[in-house]
């Protein structure tokens, strides 16, 4: 009796510190009362079955319904893309603007059908765009940078600082090139010697740049250092006609020639000439190496730096 003694204690306590395990108790019962039920009245089993086949059947057309919407709207979205794209075209519309609005437009199209076939499931569209609100706030203290980025492409779209096709300069890192796309959140810029660059539009519309082809002609500014043993005026009257002579000067242009100042060891000349953006270096490597010839030829030196050594026996 001992063991009888031994068990009491414990069965009356289990209730109360095992609550857990005396609704699993319970659970268990409910399921062998269901079982036996079904085993004396096998019907209740078919009719459950039957009762449940028309839910399946109706999910099912929800499911293949929701398939051919979503292939049908797809290409609705295809098509509605394609006539944004080629109204914008016809309209003659910046290329940036274009690689801009293009995805902005399919993803939106995309929202929406998503929310479609959110509605033929009986989801609460309101209770959806509440949770998504949310979650785009919470989205949007995590990628403050990406926000920031498409602000920033929203800007360089409606200020137009730069277009697709203009070489620019960006003053904070010195990244420059030509401007060969303009998305969402990053602009590219394809340097001189074909590397890209890819830039966040939130740093192009918080930094100042240099726009180097937004006007279509350019002034080249050259310096070069004489001898003070050399003549002046003749080396002024060898740029003025070598400036005169350029092919890429604007005719309507006078070049200038002057001096620039009196350095330490030359007079520093200086020469401006008006050339077209699109013939800027040429027509500075040109004239840089044309001032070389002209000077050696009538015999004005341009000093250098050299260092004389003397030695002492």
């Amino acid at each position: 009796m001992t063991t009888g003694g031994f068990w009491l204690p414990i069965a009356a306590a289990a209730p109360e510190n095992f609550p857990d395990t005396t609704e699993a108790l319970e659970a268990f019962n409910h399921a062998q009362e269901n079982l036996a039920a079904v085993a004396e009245n096998p019907g209740l089993l078919r009719t459950w079955l039957e009762g449940l086949v028309p839910d399946l059947l109706n999910f099912a057309f929800q499911v293949v319904l929701a398939a051919f919407i979503y292939i049908i709207g797809g290409k609705i979205i295809r098509w509605v893309v394609k006539l944004v794209v080629r109204s914008m075209e016809r309209s003659d519309a910046d290329a940036g603007v274009r690689q801009f609005v293009t995805p902005l437009v399919k993803y939106t199209l995309y929202v929406i059908l998503i929310f479609m076939i959110m509605g033929l499931f009986g989801i609460a569209t309101t209770s959806a765009v509440a949770v998504l609100g949310s979650a785009g706030v919470a989205i949007g203290l995590a990628l403050q940078g990406s926000l920031s980025n498409f602000a920033g492409g929203v800007l360089i779209l409606l200020l137009k600082p730069f277009v697709v096709g203009d070489y620019i300069i960006e003053d904070t890192n010195k990244n420059e090139g030509t401007v060969s796309e303009i998305s969402i959140f990053y602009t590219k810029l394809l340097t001189v010697d074909n590397k890209m660059i890819v830039i966040p539009n939130g740093m192009l519309s918080n930094s100042s740049l240099t726009n180097v082809t937004h006007m279509d002609r350019r002034r080249v500014d050259l310096l070069v250092g004489i001898a003070y043993e050399a003549d002046i005026r003749m080396a002024k009257d060898i740029l003025r006609k070598l400036a005169l002579a350029e092919p890429a000067r604007l005719p309507e242009e006078e070049p200038v020639v002057y001096v620039d100042t009196l350095g330490a060891s030359s007079v520093e000349l200086g020469m401006r000439v008006w050339v077209g953006a699109a013939d800027y270096w040429q027509a500075r490597w040109r004239l840089t190496e044309q001032i070389k010839y002209a000077f050696d030829e009538h015999g004005i030196s341009i000093p250098y730096q050299q260092i004389d050594v003397q030695i002492k026996q």
